[in-house]
């Protein structure tokens, strides 16, 4: 075996000029595709797991039967959402747990009524990973010692024709499906630049909303932000043991929309790195074509010192595959140094933002990551083509005679 390696790798150097043209298209696809792997996780990042925060966190808890009837917002209370904020809390990957009440209902003032979602935070604590108190347009963001007040969005207010100090009707249900009325002052407005999803829900503080809709001390939901996109199997499996009679959800299953946006976007990339690969691997498959042709008598000499058809074969396959191998090695030390320094240096797309509603998501630049979410499959692909590639110049190889081989000019 390692005289076929040997073999091998002189013959692949022979002529330096092809093999090394083929090297770096394999190593310049690959690392292409690192580096928009490792952008496309920093667009994750900056836009998805924003819109995470903005829709609901990472991951809900909720009380037994609530998605059963998740349509109707039910006001189903947990039994001790203090022990499950403490224990998410304790989670490396959490940034921040909080209780919520949420429930359905409708803003209305002259201009009209608006069906909104209700929501009753911990404003303290979810400040930290909160994108709407971060982008208060005017006024201020509620405190826990609010009463009486609203926190709502532009979108909402352009809709209603209302500013900070004037007042709107909420009606939500309370348990029980009973309505719950009250006139309430509006205190801050936040702008994300999202009219569509600023339409859509009302925030006050949690005491209000305990007290507004008869869950004196209680909570309907806990949300769990996490650090980063990705860590939500990790985290809810290893909540899951502390919070049997719980319902567990992710942004996966409750924001499918985003997921097969997200999936959409790999399929299609991953779609574009095989066609790229399989033009790489016509450039093996030429120069191991042209090898055969160019070597035809030294391939008649190994035939008559012996050598087998399917040695003949096997050296050929070695050739391609060390090709490849050395293409895909060289790929990931040129993308692991594309990423390291976008990820040092960051992508600015802050003027792309108004492009798109979702682009509004952008907060600042993007850190592109390392890249190696898919660079397994991503490599073995790469082999895999070099390999097939190789497959015509070796059985070419292993057909020639050796005697009309020797009379070759």
């Amino acid at each position: 075996m390692r005289l076929y390696l040997r073999l091998a790798w002189r013959n692949i150097w022979r002529h330096r000029r092809r093999t090394l043209i083929v090297v770096s298209s394999i190593g310049l696809t690959l690392a292409l595709m690192m580096a928009y792997d490792g952008i496309l996780a920093g667009f994750n990042q900056a836009i998805y797991a924003n819109a995470i925060k903005v829709l609901g966190g990472n991951i809900q808890i909720h009380a037994a039967g609530y998605q059963a009837k998740l349509d109707q917002k039910p006001l189903l209370p947990l039994t001790d959402d203090n022990m499950i904020v403490k224990a998410a809390q304790a989670q490396p990957q959490v940034a921040a747990a909080s209780k919520r009440i949420v429930t359905g209902g409708l803003a209305t003032n002259r201009e009209g009524a608006f069906a909104v979602a209700i929501v009753g935070m911990e404003p303290e604590k979810e400040n930290p990973v909160s994108l709407i108190a971060q982008h208060v347009s005017s006024g201020r963001y509620l405190t826990t010692a609010d009463q009486d007040a609203i926190f709502i969005g532009n979108g909402l207010a352009q809709a209603m024709s209302v500013k900070v100090g004037d007042r709107i009707t909420l009606a939500g249900r309370a348990t029980h499906q009973q309505m719950r009325t009250r006139t309430m002052t509006v205190t801050g407005i936040y702008d994300l630049g999202m009219a569509d999803i600023e339409k859509q829900t009302i925030y006050l503080s949690l005491g209000e909303a305990q007290e507004l809709y008869g869950l004196s001390g209680q909570s309907t939901e806990v949300v769990i932000s996490l650090k980063k996109l990705g860590d939500e199997s990790a985290v809810m499996n290893a909540l899951a043991p502390s919070l049997e009679g719980y319902e567990m959800t992710s942004w996966e299953t409750n924001y499918p929309e985003l997921q097969t946006a997200i999936n959409n976007k790999n399929r299609v990339m991953d779609i574009f790195a095989i066609i790229i690969l399989v033009i790489a691997g016509i450039g093996i498959l030429n120069v191991l074509l042209m090898a055969v042709y160019e070597r035809t008598r030294e391939i008649g000499v190994l035939g008559a010192l012996g050598m087998k058809p399917r040695q003949i074969s096997w050296l050929f396959l070695l050739e391609g595959t060390m090709i490849g191998l050395v293409g895909v090695v060289s790929g990931i030390i040129l993308g692991l140094l594309i990423n390291w320094i976008g990820g040092q240096v960051g992508l600015d797309y802050s003027q792309f933002s108004g492009i798109t509603s979702y682009m509004a998501l952008i907060q600042g630049k993007i850190y592109p990551t390392m890249g190696t979410e898919k660079l397994l499959m991503r490599s073995l692909t790469a082999l895999a083509i070099a390999l097939l590639a190789s497959l015509i110049p070796a059985g070419e190889a292993a057909e020639n005679e050796p005697a009309q081989s020797l009379h070759y000019v």
